[in-house]
């Protein structure tokens, strides 16, 4: 029996580390609201203080050139649950709805067996909050809205409309509860319920958790403000928002590693689109939220997960959130029976197992898509191609609408240096490449990517226009 013993013990810790690797990992998605690619620590804030995401960024990957498939935050959202530019499906502006006939990460997810959860910030519904009513933005969203979370995907939410901030009401899987405290800690904490309850379970998950903040009108705690009091008041509501974001994921890993599935767990953080509190805000560089300058659509990018990412490293292979579905697909194994056709993001795996030294996907931007001379880019690193630029000047004339501008992003981050009359092959390649992706979006837009007949008619084009809130 003794001489048993140990090929039995070899045989136990096979099985278990057999078990270990049939696992599926668990997703964990953070975004937060208008917070800028300079509104880290890690990326040389002066000012301030994000020890979680700084820590987040020194023991996992950290991602340099990670860009938001649009300037604002509906559009954005749709393109992080579809792997798809957010004009395919309508979804032009803030408020603008996620067309039903999508295929989301949370359905594909649901299907592969893993629990499905939406904590915080929707806002793909096709309601503003305060601009469709009287009400407080952050309305919550209820069990008949026909693109709810749970419409979706997801098997249970915690969500509201649109940005919420202090003693917001949300909608629990479609009923209207009150709740009390910061936004951030809210959501947080719910997802955290989820999460405790799929591990007693046993049951992977999938975990959005989408934040208000910090996004206006800035409300901090005292306890987060107090750690700027030495700065103006507008300041220390700011800061101490981001601060509150960070309290948060750091709340996040801590429960992962508690829970003993931080290995297991791909934790990705982001933002919905560039800065919009000034300068160091966007880390200076050019535009803001609302344009199609890197200030207004490069953000923080952070990936976590032991198990693949054991030892830390930064990437400058441009990356962006339409590359957050066919990653996460990736990830799991999860496929889609009938995936609609064409994705606009690509599979990044092979960039988390340091495989991918540069991208062969150029990443198209536009800011309207239904008029043939609004402002669109390509980046198709390390160019980017601008078309139909507005300068920005004040009182611009008609000549002021730069028709094509060409940078070289890695060398000139801010886009001063405009190579275009110098590489003319360059750019009637790109030029050639961003309006055939332009015209495909167009016959995405009309249903062609649609088995089916559209069920409800495109969003009407004056949602285009909508200022961004």
């Amino acid at each position: 029996m003794k001489h048993l013993f140990l090929p039995l013990c070899a045989l136990a810790l096979l099985c278990a580390s057999s078990a270990r690797a049939a696992e599926k990992p668990n997703i964990v998605l953070v975004m937060a609201d208008d917070q800028g690619w300079g509104d880290t620590g890690y990326n040389g804030h002066t000012e301030l203080k994000t020890p979680h995401l700084d820590a987040m960024a020194a023991s996992g990957l950290r991602l340099n050139r990670f860009y938001t498939a649009h300037f604002n935050c509906s559009p954005t959202r749709a393109s992080v649950l579809t792997g798809r530019h957010p004009h395919r499906m309508g979804t032009f502006g803030p408020g603008s709805p996620i067309r039903a006939q999508e295929l989301t990460v949370a359905k594909v997810l649901h299907g592969a067996g893993y629990a499905t959860g939406h904590f915080g910030k929707w806002h793909l519904n096709g309601k503003n909050g305060d601009r469709d009513t009287k009400t407080p933005p952050g309305r919550a969203i209820l069990a008949d809205d026909p693109l709810s979370p749970g419409k979706l995907g997801f098997d249970e939410w915690v969500s509201a409309d649109n940005f919420f901030d202090l003693d917001p009401v949300l909608g629990r899987n479609g009923v209207a509860e009150k709740f009390h405290g910061d936004g951030s800690d809210i959501a947080t904490d719910e997802a955290l319920k989820f999460i405790r309850k799929q591990v007693g379970a046993g049951k992977p998950f999938f975990t959005v958790v989408w934040f208000g903040n910090p996004h206006t009108p800035h409300e901090a705690l005292p306890a987060d403000k107090a750690v700027y009091s030495n700065l103006p008041e507008k300041d220390q509501n700011y800061y101490g928002e981001i601060s509150g974001i960070d309290r948060n994921v750091g709340k996040l890993r801590a429960a992962l590693r508690e829970l003993k599935i931080a290995d297991n767990t791909l934790l990705w953080y982001t933002s919905d689109n560039g800065g919009a509190a000034g300068p160091k805000s966007t880390g200076n560089l050019r535009g803001r939220k609302g344009t199609l300058w890197e200030g207004g659509v490069r953000v923080p990018g952070l990936i976590e997960w032991p198990a693949r990412i054991a030892k830390p490293f930064a990437s400058d292979v441009p990356s962006s959130t339409l590359d957050i579905y066919p990653t996460v697909l990736a990830v799991t194994g999860a496929v889609a029976a009938k995936q609609i056709q064409p994705l606009d993001g690509i599979n990044l795996l092979p960039l988390l197992d340091k495989k991918m030294d540069a991208r062969d996907k150029a990443i198209p931007f536009v800011s309207q898509i239904g008029r043939a001379n609004s402002h669109a880019t390509l980046l198709d690193w390390p160019y980017k191609l601008h078309t139909n630029a507005s300068l920005g000047k004040k009182n611009a004339a008609a000549d002021d609408v730069q028709p094509v501008l060409l940078y070289d992003v890695s060398k000139d981050p801010n886009e001063t240096a405009d190579l275009a009359a110098q590489q003319p092959e360059r750019v009637a390649k790109m030029t050639a490449a961003l309006a055939a992706w332009r015209s495909s979006v167009g016959k995405s837009l009309a249903g062609a990517d649609y088995d089916a007949p559209l069920q409800e008619p495109a969003p009407a084009a004056k949602q285009q226009g909508k200022k961004a809130k």
